[in-house]
């Protein structure tokens, strides 16, 4: 029995992550003995190589603008542990998380020794505090997000009401395979019989894995620039603004908070899933309360904000795919400022690639430099990241991102963008930092 929240996490954190074959029975018969919790809850399920978080955090502010109370389960947390359960955005509090872990926890001990070294892994139990949780606490609805994959995934023992797909792209290509086909293949796991999908901007081979899932499991695939479609409606300003289309819905500048061409497509994809959730339980739509809820959407660590003069912002961006889509975003806004980029990633990326990426924007400087990886999982040293574009006179070279942020503040003048990225771990770190700073 644990006592205190630092023993919760050192209970959560001292298990596995992986293990050597790919199964969820494990997951059913860990949540069977549990009593199937997540049998009580009515949930959607997103799935995807990046914008996860965002098109959650778009789907919580679009259902609590009607007045429903909404769960998520999201991951890595930005701050705490906590934030990972939470409702209506109010993470989980340190003393439910304590009486959930001893709800577990016996669970665990009997599955180690039933299951010898095969026991409940890190993730799984993530997933069960989840499921145990608002089981108990109930919430008019759950939004999960998938882990890693999806196909595998411990949250994939679920039918949701809804299943969200919002892009794909090459990441964890060791574990997932290293085509965008087999990479889709796994997201598309967690597509199930009769649920209708939802999938964001596909490239076509990924999208024909989506369409032949769907109709295997005799369901329907709604996507983004086939049967629903966006524009972007630039205005100045923080934020986007965007028209929106899908049958006889069509509604113009919706206005979103978080900064980036790729956060309409996770705003519209989110869209089209609200939309599709309130067809199956037969709800009506209010286009006000749909404003609202996307105008007011926020999600730490995309494009944000933490200081003005100068800006400083971080943004979670942690693989190629993503980096395109922060080439796109800095020329559209940034294209008349000096920027320098405060570049730190796990060695297990495709560093080389993300740093090479992100010099095609002209008026870019990058500081390469490292942070403190996660657990047994490395960052990038700053080293490596430098030889890897070792010909450029754009790139420097930082012992930590301490230093690289001072760098950047002695060399910025007049109106500058400094950017800190390159892995969700590093910008916890960062956003820590200035919340510590900042008080």
């Amino acid at each position: 029995m644990v006592e205190t929240y630092a023993e919760a996490l050192q209970f959560i954190h001292g298990r596995d992550r992986f293990k050597k074959k790919p199964t969820l029975d494990r997951m059913r018969q860990f949540m069977h003995i549990l009593g199937d919790p997540q049998e009580k809850l009515n949930m959607i399920h997103v799935a995807g190589t990046n914008g996860k978080g965002s098109t959650v955090a778009f789907l919580r502010d679009l259902f609590m603008a009607e007045g429903q109370t909404v769960g998520t389960f999201t991951s890595p947390f930005i701050t705490r542990f906590n934030e990972r359960i939470s409702t209506d955005g109010q993470p989980i509090s340190d003393t439910d998380l304590v009486a959930m872990v001893n709800q577990i926890q016996p669970v665990v001990a009997r599955l180690d020794q039933e299951l010898a070294e095969e026991g409940p892994t890190e993730f799984e139990i993530d997933t069960a505090l989840m499921f145990c949780y608002f089981a108990s606490h109930p919430v008019d609805l759950v939004v999960v997000e998938v882990g890693l994959g999806g196909l595998y995934d411990s949250t994939n023992i679920i039918t949701p009401a809804v299943s969200v797909i919002t892009t794909i792209g090459m990441d964890h290509m060791k574990i997932l395979g290293d085509t965008i086909p087999k990479i889709a293949t796994q997201k598309a796991g967690i597509i199930k019989p009769g649920v209708p999908v939802v999938c964001g901007r596909l490239t076509p081979d990924a999208l024909t894995v989506m369409d032949r899932t769907a109709d295997e499991n005799q369901t329907d695939v709604r996507a983004l620039g086939r049967d629903f479609t966006v524009k972007n409606q630039p205005e100045s300003g923080w934020g986007e603004r965007f028209a929106y289309t899908w049958a006889d819905h069509r509604w113009q500048h919706l206005a979103i908070d978080l900064l980036g061409p790729y956060q309409i497509d996770n705003a519209a994809t989110a869209l089209t899933a609200f939309i599709t959730y309130h067809q199956v339980r037969q709800l009506p739509l209010d286009i006000a309360e749909i404003r609202e809820g996307l105008k007011h959407t926020a999600w730490p660590g995309r494009f944000e904000r933490l200081n003005d003069e100068p800006l400083i912002a971080i943004d979670g961006a942690h693989n190629e795919p993503a980096m395109v889509e922060m080439v796109q975003l800095l020329r559209q806004h940034f294209a008349q400022q000096d920027i320098t980029i405060v570049l730190a990633v796990l060695a297990d990326k495709q560093y080389d690639q993300m740093v090479k990426t992100l010099l095609q924007v002209r008026n870019v400087h990058i500081i390469v430099t490292q942070f403190q990886g996660p657990g047994k999982r490395a960052a990038a040293t700053p080293q490596a990241l430098e030889a890897a574009v070792a010909s450029s006179k754009r790139v420097t070279m930082a012992d930590n991102w301490p230093s690289a942020l001072k760098m950047a503040l002695d060399n910025i003048s007049g109106d500058s963008l400094i950017l800190l990225t390159g892995s969700l771990y590093f910008i916890s770190e960062v956003r820590q930092y200035f919340k510590d700073n900042d008080k």
